[in-house]
C-alpha cells in the first residue's frame, strides 16, 4: 500500500478528515523549507504540498506568486528540491506531494523526474496546466515508479471529464473549491461541496478540497464533506510575515496546529 492511500485508509479508520498543508519550496530558503516539512509533520499534517516555484504562476494568486518568486531569487529548482525531500525523509514519512506546472518539470526531464522523485520520497505529483488528455506519457512515466498521479477537478468540469479523470487519478482527487487563482476567502463555496458530491459518484478515490481555505471554521465545515482540506495562500502568507524572524517555523507549526479540527 502507498503511502497516500495508506494515509486516507487510517484517517477513514478514525473517523476524521485530514489537513494538507500547502508550502513553496525555497521561500525563504531551503534551509527552513526543510525544516517546516518536518515540522508540519509534527504538527499532524496528513500530506504536505511541496510548491515548485515557477516564474508564471497563472492559476496562483497574489500570495504564492511572491513566494514564487523569491524561491526563484534563491535559484530554487527541482534538483535542489528534490535534495531537500531527500534531507527530510530521516525524520518523517508523511506523504509530499510535488504541486507544479508542468515547464519546470519537462525542463528537469519527465522519465529522470519519476525516478529521482521515486528515489527521495516523493509519493505524487499534482500539475496544474497539464490536462489529462496530454497526460498519457507523463503518468505513464509516474505509474512505473508507484508514484500516484493527482488530478484537479473544478465545478466547472463536466460529468464526462469527472469520470475521465476519475479513471486516471490515482492518490486522491483534488477539488477545487471554485474557479479562478487560489487565496484566502471569508466563506467556503457552496459548489464544492456539490463538486465533491458528483466525483464520489464516480471515484472511490479520497478527495481533498483546496483554494481558498484558511481558518479552523472553514477546515471543519470542508471536513463535513470531503476526505481533507488544503491550506496554501494562509500559510505562505504566514512565512512571508514572520520573514526574518528566528522563529519562523514555529509561528508556522503554531498556525498549522490551529487549523487542526
Amino acid at each position: 500500500m502507498r503511502r497516500i492511500e495508506k494515509t486516507f485508509a487510517e484517517l477513514k479508520q478514525a473517523g476524521r478528515g485530514g489537513l494538507i498543508p500547502f508550502i513553496t519550496a525555497g521561500d525563504p530558503n531551503l534551509e527552513v523549507t526543510r525544516e517546516l516539512i518536518i515540522e508540519l509533520a509534527r504538527c499532524g499534517a496528513s500530506i504536505i504540498e511541496l510548491g515548485v516555484p515557477f516564474s508564471d504562476p497563472m492559476a496562483d494568486g497574489p500570495v504564492i506568486q511572491r513566494s514564487s518568486e523569491r524561491a526563484l531569487r534563491n535559484r530554487v529548482g527541482i534538483e535542489e528540491i528534490l535534495q531537500t525531500v531527500s534531507g527530510t525523509r530521516e525524520h518523517t514519512d508523511v506523504p509530499i506531494v510535488l504541486f507544479s506546472y508542468f515547464n519546470p518539470l519537462l525542463q528537469f526531464g519527465v522519465e529522470r523526474l519519476a525516478r529521482e522523485a521515486a528515489r527521495v520520497g516523493v509519493d505524487g505529483v499534482l500539475v496544474t496546466d497539464l490536462a489529462p488528455e496530454e497526460a498519457e506519457n507523463f503518468q505513464s512515466a509516474l505509474t512505473a515508479q508507484k508514484l500516484d498521479m493527482i488530478y484537479l477537478v473544478a465545478p466547472t468540469s463536466t460529468d464526462d471529464r469527472l469520470q475521465m479523470i476519475a479513471k486516471r487519478a490515482a492518490g486522491f482527487i483534488y477539488a477545487v473549491s471554485r474557479t479562478g487563482v487560489t487565496g484566502t476567502r471569508k466563506e467556503s463555496s457552496e459548489a464544492a461541496a456539490r463538486l465533491v458530491m458528483r466525483a464520489r459518484a464516480v471515484t472511490e478515490l479520497p478527495v481533498a478540497v483546496g483554494f481558498g481555505i484558511s481558518n479552523e471554521t472553514q477546515v471543519e465545515e470542508v471536513l463535513g464533506y470531503a476526505d481533507a482540506a488544503v491550506v496554501g495562500s494562509a500559510i505562505v502568507a504566514e512565512i512571508e510575515k514572520q520573514a526574518g524572524n528566528r522563529d519562523l517555523v514555529k509561528q508556522v507549526g503554531g498556525l498549522v496546529r490551529s487549523l487542526m479540527v
